[in-house]
């Protein structure tokens, strides 16, 4: 009985130490990993997702993933080109291709890259406008893709893209840009409000002119705005009397000939100098005594005329 408890002991021991060796010496590698085997403190290889296998006590296995890593940069108060102070915000995407430059290379390639973020967008700052930053952000995210991408590859980093997500403006600008953006609409607006007259003028220039050449439509339009305005209801209606109107009349009256308006000038000349000679022919008569013709009564009173003195020798 001793020797069947020794013997089961040992195969208990066996069992136990086998199942220890075999939990140190397996691990899982899951789809979006790589593993790192380090033998002695050394990089011996990697290991594809999977149950892997490894030397217990020996090798030792460190997991780098090799997802697309979504990491946010903290926004950066710089000064533009035009002297403009702003805070800008991004977000940097990157994976790891490289997972032995990644461990080894590099402490914490994560925090590395997030400070290269943080000073390339300092830097892209300063290079640019504040018109730039607001309307071209695909090309300013290009050349920070490009300048943190640049010491990222010997990491076994790549950036696949860098987004620009806010910029921050002072309160001064914002209401000064409001005041720009508000005097560039209402230039706009004179604008297309001189160009609808322009194209007006233009096209009532080319009725008026086949107006002139057709008096008729002129007549016919007249009518109609007639129509229109009675179709109002209003209880008085104005008629407008146009000029054109005018001239067609005058066109349409026939003219007297031009030969006998000369005597007839001259008449209307020498009216007014037979008008003048009356009043001198008037002062003339008034020298002379006027004669008064005596009545029955005064030839009673008057004595006969006394005859004429016969003297005889």
């Amino acid at each position: 009985m001793d020797i069947l408890a020794i013997l089961s002991s040992i195969v208990g021991a066996g069992v136990v130490v086998g199942g220890v060796l075999t939990a140190a010496s397996t691990r899982v590698v899951t789809q979006f990993e790589k593993g790192l085997i380090f033998r002695f403190g050394r990089v011996v290889g990697t290991r594809d997702p999977g149950l892997r296998m490894m030397i217990p006590f020996v090798d030792r296995m460190r997991k780098v993933s090799t997802q697309i890593v979504t990491m946010p940069v903290p926004a950066q108060e710089g000064i533009t080109r035009d002297n403009v102070t702003v805070r800008v915000d991004a977000v940097v995407y990157f994976r790891v291709f490289d997972p032995v430059l990644a461990v080894v290379e590099v402490q914490n390639y994560l925090f590395a890259v997030g400070q290269v973020a943080q000073t390339s967008l300092r830097s892209i700052i300063g290079k640019s406008d504040l018109d730039s930053l607001l309307s071209n952000r695909e090309e300013l995210n290009k050349g920070l893709e490009i300048m943190i991408d640049s010491p990222a590859l010997g990491w076994g980093v790549h950036i696949d893209r860098v987004e620009i997500k806010d910029v921050a403006l002072p309160d001064s600008l914002k209401r000064s840009m409001s005041r720009q953006a508000e005097a560039e609409r209402e230039r706009r607006a004179r604008v297309i409000s001189a160009e609808g007259e322009l194209q007006a003028s233009k096209m009532l220039a080319q009725a008026g002119a086949q107006m002139s050449e057709s008096p008729a439509a002129l007549q016919l339009r007249l009518l109609e705005t007639v129509v229109q305005v009675a179709a109002e209801k209003n209880s008085t209606l104005v008629l407008p009397f146009p000029v054109e109107l005018l001239r067609f009349l005058e066109r349409s009256t026939p003219q007297a000939p031009a030969n006998p308006q000369a005597p007839q000038q001259a008449t209307v000349a020498q009216e007014p100098a037979a008008v003048a000679e009356q009043p001198a022919a008037i002062a003339e008569r008034a020298d002379e005594p006027a004669a008064i013709t005596p009545g029955p009564e005064q030839r009673q009173l008057d004595p006969p005329d006394e005859a004429p003195a016969t003297y005889r020798g």
